[in-house]
Formats: C-alpha cells, sequence, structure tokens
C-alpha cells in the first residue's frame, strides 16, 4: 500500500509538475510576447525620435545655408537704397549736359547751368541726409576729423582754431568717411 500511495502520489507530482511546466510554458510564452512587443514599441519610438532629430536637423542646416545666402545678398545690395537716390542726381547732370549742347547764348545758359549745379548739390546733400551721411562740423579743430594742411596768421582768431575749411569733411552715421581739411590760426 505504500507502494500504491508512493505511486499515486508520484503520479500526482508529475502531473502537477506537467501542470506547473505548461502554466509556467505559456507564461513565459505571454511575457516573451509582452517583452517583444514593449521592444518593438521602445524601438519605433526611437526610430521615430532619430527621424524628428534628423528632420530637425536638416531644417537648421537649410536655415543656416539660407541665412548666409541672405547675409551675404544683404552685404551685395547694402548701397541699393543710396543708390536709387542717386538716381535724381544723375538725371540733373544729364538734363544740364543737353542744355550745354543747345545753341543758345552763354547768357541764357549760364544761368540755367548755376540753377543745375545748385539742384544737383541741393538732390546730393538730400541723398546724404536720407543715408545718415552729414559733414563734419567745424566749429573748433578736432585731430581726429580735421586735416590741418595750412597754417595762416589771423588776427580774429585763437591760435590753433579752424580759420578756413578747404574741403569739407563727411561721416557716415558716427563713423569718419573722409576728415576736413582746413587751415588753423598760427601766432
Amino acid at each position: 500500500m505504500n507502494e500504491e500511495k508512493f505511486e499515486n502520489v508520484e503520479s500526482e507530482l508529475i502531473d502537477e509538475t506537467t501542470v506547473i511546466e505548461e502554466k509556467f510554458a505559456s507564461i513565459e510564452e505571454e511575457y516573451k510576447l509582452k517583452m517583444e512587443g514593449k521592444v518593438q514599441d521602445a524601438e519605433n519610438r526611437a526610430k521615430e525620435s532619430e527621424d524628428k532629430y534628423l528632420r530637425t536637423h536638416a531644417d537648421f542646416e537649410n536655415i543656416k545655408k539660407r541665412l548666409e545666402r541672405e547675409k551675404y545678398q544683404a552685404i551685395d545690395y547694402a548701397s541699393e537704397k543710396f543708390a536709387k537716390d542717386l538716381l535724381a542726381t544723375i538725371d540733373t547732370l544729364e538734363m544740364a549736359i543737353v542744355a550745354l549742347q543747345s545753341d543758345a547764348p552763354a547768357n541764357e545758359l549760364l544761368p540755367k547751368i548755376k540753377e543745375g549745379v545748385e539742384l544737383t548739390l541741393k538732390n546730393l546733400i538730400s541723398s546724404f541726409e536720407k543715408n545718415n551721411i552729414s559733414t563734419v562740423e567745424a566749429d573748433e579743430f578736432d585731430p581726429e576729423h580735421h586735416n590741418a594742411v595750412m597754417q595762416v596768421n589771423s588776427d580774429e582768431h585763437e591760435h590753433g582754431a579752424i580759420v578756413q575749411v578747404l574741403q569739407k569733411g563727411y561721416k557716415l552715421k558716427d563713423r569718419l568717411l573722409r576728415p576736413a581739411m582746413v587751415s588753423i590760426c598760427q601766432k
């Protein structure tokens, strides 16, 4: 009877072991499928992130190239506004040349030429003002803005003061384009 009990117990143990092994295999298969799904999801998210990164990087590079191109275009065409402003001056000079080619007597031409030169100068000054170009002030001598090319005696001026502006100086905003050539008083 002991042997029979032993066989029954052994048979029950084998049955339970089989059931446990089947359950374990089922759980293991379920876990494996679940993990494969999670791995697949993680791989998909990684691929999406990589794609987003590559697109963003490509967009960034394209923007960088476009900005570089626009920067060089801005440099190339920076003087466009100033050039357009000078067109009126060219028109005035061309009209003066046409007037000079007429058969009118000199006493009639001279006032027209003077008027044309004055209009040309007015157009140039207007263009300069629109583009922030101004004359260098000549009140007091400043070696950074004036070039003393002559020294003259003058009782009306103090020593080192500007007596006469021989050629105007110009600056663009705060940057000196050309110093004014002046004569200064020497005592």
